[in-house]
């Protein structure tokens, strides 16, 4: 077989493929004895019919189509490895002669961009400070408070902050929509997230006083038609916070009085923070190594992480209840603005996914058994799903090569993280070596620790770094 290659863009390139006869021949063999098994001749008993005869009963022409399905994509393969080819997506193949003289075709392909890699060890960053506030503090106690209050009836209207119980029912030009009748719900005045226009409604209404009020429905087979909403309420209820004392800290926690119970909130809290500052660490080190570089990046991959972006979106809305207008305006844009940061952040996080592929590649990663189970274990528990159904719909789907592919990626990020010099707002060094998967900082390994010694822990955050530009742009 010879093939040649010739670069059409820095991310799509042209394989022209020459399969000669020989080669073909074995496929072509076995295509005329499975047509035989498939045919019933005359004269011939099954399976044992000859190709001159096959020929003219089914004619050469269907068995040379059905040889060069059965090889065309094996070549397919080792034209790509012979030039050293990654493939984005599905080729598009065009067989330009095929007969006794052999196949020739050729296949269009998206392929990785050949990247050059500057120099990155030592990068800078900086990220936000981390900050505990007595207004995050009072928030989460707010938040504990209300988890152990109490609920009673009470003779006046619902106003914001109250719990009302509910019937609620949509008609459309008269008739009830389906699915969308519910009776005896319990519900808090001002928390939103249902449908536009409750909170309005509910506001004012007495026990056994109703209202009907004209929506949108934002999911099911009519959503963003207007439907009427009535609503009835049934009860009216006023919540009833515990007093903030000690007899509160010891009811609801481990701890006896409310400056430990404090305390240990912001202790909390601190530990979230840090967290998530490390992973704005490692989100600004990888983006300031793009910005010493530029890669190409093929448009029908961008194109369809758009699209799959956008369906993700649009079907987080649907569950919150929510219309895209109303999505934008809380965000504070407008449609184009959504739309161009979309293509921003999805451009960035494609390529950041080359660089780090690249970085992998070239620091010769790796991936044992042991770091595939945890990664597949994790994925699960993120997913909700049994780690062992989990695993085996991966296995049978051919998934597992992009898992391998998201653990070096995080290694890559690891790597080049800890090379980094990474400084909060106010100049203090952002510790990130020595993190912890709970937010605690660990002792630091000993200086004349082995290597091989110091790995676990690298490749956790290299775990972490995985889910991070996995999430990237979402």
């Amino acid at each position: 077989m010879k093939s040649a290659v010739e670069t059409l863009s820095p991310t799509r390139a042209k394989l022209t493929v020459e399969v000669p006869f020989e080669e073909l021949k074995p496929s072509l063999d076995a295509a005329y004895q499975q047509i035989a098994k498939q045919i019933n001749v005359p004269g011939f008993r099954r399976g044992k019919v000859p190709p001159a005869v096959i020929d003219r009963q089914v004619g050469r022409e269907a068995v040379l189509d059905q040889a060069i399905n059965d090889v065309l994509p094996q070549k397919y393969m080792e034209a790509l490895q012979s030039n050293a080819l990654e493939p984005l997506a599905q080729p598009e193949i065009e067989v330009t002669e095929h007969g006794d003289d052999g196949l020739k075709f050729t296949a269009e392909v998206d392929v990785k961009p050949e990247i050059t890699l500057p120099s990155y060890d030592g990068l800078t960053a900086t990220v936000d400070d981390l900050t505990v506030s007595d207004a995050d503090v009072e928030e989460q106690v707010q938040a504990l408070r209300e988890r152990f209050a109490t609920l009673s009836d009470v003779e006046r209207p619902a106003a914001d902050g109250d719990f009302v119980v509910m019937d609620l029912t949509a008609t459309r030009d008269g008739e009830v929509v389906d699915g969308a009748e519910l009776t005896g719900m319990s519900y808090q005045v001002g928390r939103g997230g249902m449908i536009d226009g409750l909170d309005e409604a509910l506001v004012g209404l007495s026990a056994g006083d109703e209202k009907t009020f004209q929506t949108e429905l934002v999911g099911g087979d009519l959503v963003g038609q207007s439907v009427d909403v009535r609503v009835k309420v049934t009860q009216v209820q006023e919540q009833e916070l515990p007093d903030l004392d000690d007899d509160f800290a010891q009811e609801a926690s481990e701890f006896d009085t409310v400056a430990e119970l404090n305390d240990d909130i912001r202790e909390r809290l601190g530990r979230g923070k840090r967290l998530e500052q490390a992973a704005a660490a490692r989100d600004a080190v990888l983006e300031a190594l793009l910005d010493t570089m530029e890669v190409p990046l093929p448009e029908g991959i961008v194109t369809d992480e758009l699209n799959a972006r956008r369906q993700t979106v649009e079907q987080q809305l649907v569950y919150a209840g929510m219309t895209m207008d109303a999505y934008l305006e809380e965000q504070g844009q407008t449609q184009e603005e959504f739309e161009a940061d979309l293509d921003r952040r999805v451009r960035d996080a494609v390529a950041a996914q080359f660089v780090l592929d690249a970085i992998a590649k070239k620091e010769e990663l790796g991936v044992d058994q042991n770091e595939l189970s945890q990664h597949l274990v994790r994925r699960a528990q993120q997913s909700g799903q049994d780690p062992q159904e989990f695993a085996n719909h991966m296995f049978e789907h051919n998934h597992i090569p992009d898992l391998v592919q998201e653990i070096l990626r995080g290694k890559a990020l690891a790597q080049i993280v800890e090379s980094a010099t990474v400084t909060d707002a106010s100049g203090n060094p952002v510790e990130l070596k020595n993190l912890q998967p709970d937010g605690t900082i660990g002792e630091p390994e000993p200086e004349s620790a082995p290597e091989a010694e110091a790995e676990p822990d690298a490749e956790v955050d290299g775990d972490e770094a995985a889910a991070d530009a996995e999430k990237a742009g979402q």
